[in-house]
């Protein structure tokens, strides 16, 4: 692997390993034994699984994993912070300017599509945002709501705000604060596209492909067994910080629907109901992204595939 020479986003991870899929899928044991096999790290490619607090929730590696292999990039980030996907990129750079992936095979796992992309392909940097300004425009979101700020913004960037819906209220705010922050539309910042950060000649991806109904079944198991270790204490947690409900870290699948049983606003059977259809909604989603976004260099793993013959051809291509 080819290690940077200590300047941000030069260096390039050579022999990357990609393990995209919708949640519940199984990627993540399917990297841990990747990882296992040639002694690599893994590298935590999901929004989500960035965020503190959220350890049950949103499904990240337990103790138990951790002790087989290095995981780097999860639960680094508190809840109220609006982390990005730059953000990830440049702390996925930190990695590999300190060295951490030096000679080391790389495995990255997650559902964030976004990532992925940026990972091969690098995207815009952005400009830094004040925390002055980042605080006033989400006063003004909280004072005047999203479709008044939208139409603020069609007035001082009609071209980004066309491309939003009124009631995106995080990429309206973000469109925002880089227009106050920079002078310049979002749109010129998301035009200058950066460097990818692996080599997509020596990389392997990989996304999977699981039958629809079995995932169903594996969603609705694991958030039971998801309240069994703790999830309900978690949202406690996470609702004592009393952050903005719009960040992203409150979006997280479960949070609402037992904050509202919490508050005695439904039953929580109700409740429970509706975060696992929340979920088997975001899996489809999540599918479709993959299916229609991914090009033909991914290879499909669907049901009926040898996990070990994809482990062993993974791990010899990845030497």
């Amino acid at each position: 692997m080819e290690h940077s020479g200590g300047q941000a986003g030069k260096g390039r991870v050579k022999n990357a390993i990609l393990i995209a899929g919708p949640t519940a899928s199984g990627k993540s044991a399917l990297a841990l034994d990747l990882a296992e096999h040639r002694g690599g790290v893994i590298v935590n490619t999901d929004s989500m699984q960035g965020y503190s607090v959220l350890d049950v929730l949103t499904a990240r590696p337990e103790a138990a994993d951790l002790a087989r292999a290095p995981h780097y990039l999860y639960g680094h980030v508190q809840p109220a912070t609006a982390y990005s996907t730059g953000a990830w990129l440049r702390d996925v750079m930190k990695l590999i300017d300190d060295g951490t992936f030096f000679e080391r095979p790389v495995i990255f796992v997650g559902g964030t599509g976004l990532y992925f992309r940026a990972l091969a392909e690098g995207i815009s940097e952005m400009p830094d945002i004040p925390q002055r300004v980042r605080d006033r425009w989400r006063y003004e979101l909280k004072e005047q709501g999203a479709v008044k700020l939208h139409s603020l913004l069609l007035r001082e960037d009609s071209a980004a705000a066309m491309m939003f819906k009124p009631t995106d209220s995080q990429r309206v705010v973000r469109a925002l604060e880089v227009l106050d922050a920079s002078g310049r539309s979002i749109l010129e910042w998301q035009a200058e596209r950066g460097q990818p950060l692996i080599d997509r000649e020596s990389a392997r991806f990989l996304v999977i492909d699981p039958d629809r109904a079995a995932l169903v079944a594996r969603i609705d198991k694991r958030f039971d067994q998801m309240l069994d270790k703790g999830a309900l204490d978690e949202v406690k947690r996470l609702a004592a910080l009393g952050l903005d409900p719009e960040l992203p870290a409150m979006k997280a699948i479960g949070v609402r629907e037992l904050q509202a049983a919490m508050a005695g606003e439904i039953g929580f059977p109700e409740a429970i109901e509706r975060a696992k259809i929340a979920t088997r909604q975001y899996s489809k989603r999540q599918t479709t992204w993959f299916r229609h976004q991914l090009g033909p260099e991914w290879l499909r793993l669907r049901p009926g595939d040898d996990l070990e013959t994809t482990i062993s051809a993974l791990a010899s291509d990845a030497t």
